[in-house]
């Protein structure tokens, strides 16, 4: 009887593939070393694009020709967020260690739905190293995520099945014998109104409130609407506190809150997906002291950790709430007392069953530098932010937008003056020639209905010297636009 040959994905010659890795890590190493030397950004060329338009490739190719064709075609075009000049949006830079060990988990190939195995345990312990790290105790649980916008989702999950009153899990939110309502700034990451309407209570189930002069919750104005929405039988069920208001940083009064919270029997959380990593820096950490006594944080790696993406945290003080939110068995995953499925099941925390060893690059990152180490950067990245503002302040041509509690400062150019239109259409043409010329990455933003230039500084490689240049960079572009738009 004759038979198929059977096939594999392991290739024929490993000495070739051998020979292919050492040259990609031997350039990963290069890329890195040289980041300062490539423009941050640049647009893609026709001729970069026509690979990308070819139909589902058939027929084998080599390694060493796919290879090629990334390092022609994808690698000389990143975001940038390596780049020590890239203040865009609000992403860490990543760092070697923990790219190596995104390749080690793959190469593992573990499943971290759960098990007992030592990619479990590794993630376990990073949970309970980010518990440490943000004051929570040891009984709380955890659940590493994508990111932010699925950390927050999970503990607002938990916060609502907590407070709803009824069994959501088994009846649905239909049951709801009232409406329930969150509260958050008109400065909060839209990615609370998003998990709302996930959850089936709607957009109008977040109350944003409104903020002081320096973007911060008004707590009277927050209380005001609690009684409100108490009067017309809504039910008050969390707060959602803001450790970094994604435009300026802004830091809710964090204890003012819980003590609110408390009051009125309502879950307290905190995202801190920007913010919270404050809690490690020598200096700064004051400016979120009131986390620790939270119901739920969310944090993301991926920024002051500088995790490669993508890493995200949610923390739940309450272990049982959070596991029977989530908690779930089919006949075809039963827990055992022994062998692979003994132990404790980390997809009982989330969202998903398959999940990739992303704990791997956290853990050997922070065993290789330290904790106190990623907290010296959160400083310098702090200092460097208002070392940046002071320069703003004392430059005629530039205002500044907002205070700068933490490392994001929003500016624009001014120059001789203008409308708002005017100057919003400027600095947005400033903004897009500054990031076409590769010479650096900035954002922007609207502050009180001002258009506002953005530039976040969470990144290990920033030197004072870069921020110098962008201040010249901004001015020289600036006074070139200045006459066509004022």
């Amino acid at each position: 009887m004759t038979s198929e040959p059977e096939e594999t994905l392991d290739p024929e010659d490993w000495s070739a593939v051998r020979a292919v890795a050492h040259k990609m890590v031997d350039d990963a190493i290069d890329h890195l070393r040289q980041v300062r030397s490539r423009p941050v950004w640049r647009p893609m060329p026709r001729q970069a694009e026509t690979p990308f338009d070819g139909s589902v490739p058939m027929e084998p190719q080599s390694l060493r020709q796919v290879y090629e064709v990334f390092q022609a075609t994808i690698a000389p075009y990143p975001m940038g967020n390596i780049h020590p000049r890239f203040w865009g949006w609000y992403m860490g830079a990543g760092n070697f260690t923990g790219a190596l060990a995104d390749f080690l988990a793959a190469i593992d190939g573990s499943n971290l739905g759960g098990g007992d195995t030592g990619a479990a345990r590794a993630e376990s312990q990073v949970l309970n190293w980010l518990k440490e790290m943000m004051g929570f105790p040891t009984t709380a649980s955890g659940a590493l995520t994508s990111g932010g916008s699925v950390a927050n989702l999970v503990c607002l999950t938990v916060a609502r099945n907590a407070r709803a009153g009824v069994d959501v899990r088994a009846d649905g939110v239909a049951t709801l014998p009232q409406e329930l309502r969150f509260y958050a700034s008109d400065q909060a990451h839209s990615c609370h109104q998003k998990a709302l309407e996930i959850l089936g209570l709607g957009a109008r189930a977040l109350r944003l409130i409104p903020t002081d002069a320096a973007f911060r919750m008004d707590l009277a104005a927050l209380e005001r609407q609690i009684a409100r929405d108490r009067d017309d039988g809504k039910k008050p069920v969390c707060v959602i506190a803001t450790a970094g208001a994604v435009s300026t940083g802004a830091i809710d009064d964090l204890s003012a809150i819980r003590s609110i919270c408390a009051r009125e029997d309502m879950w307290f959380h905190v995202d801190g997906c920007i913010g919270a990593l404050l809690k490690i820096a020598p200096n700064a950490r004051g400016l979120v002291d009131g986390l620790e006594a939270a119901n739920s944080v969310a944090l993301d790696p991926h920024k002051w950790l500088h995790t490669p993406f993508e890493a995200g945290c949610a923390l739940v003080r309450d272990a049982e709430k959070h596991r029977s939110t989530f908690e779930m068995h089919g006949a075809y995953l039963q827990l055992q007392t022994r062998g692979v499925l003994s132990g404790d099941f980390l997809a009982d925390y989330g969202l998903q069953l398959s999940r990739s060893f992303k704990a791997l690059k956290i853990w050997m990152s922070l065993k290789e530098h330290g904790v106190s180490k990623f907290g010296r950067l959160v400083d310098q990245n702090v200092a460097q932010a208002a070392r940046l503002a002071q320069l703003i302040e004392a430059t005629p041509e530039l205002e500044l937008m907002a205070p700068v509690p933490i490392n994001i400062v929003c500016f624009r150019y001014r120059g001789p003056g203008g409308d708002e239109a005017a100057l919003r259409d400027l600095n947005l043409e400033l903004m897009l020639r500054i990031q076409e010329s590769g010479g650096a990455v900035l954002s922007d933003t609207t502050l009180d209905g001002r258009h506002s230039l953005r530039v976040a500084i969470a990144n290990h490689r920033t030197e004072w010297r870069d921020l110098e240049f962008l201040i010249e960079e901004v001015k020289r572009i600036g006074r070139a636009l200045a006459p066509n738009f004022l």
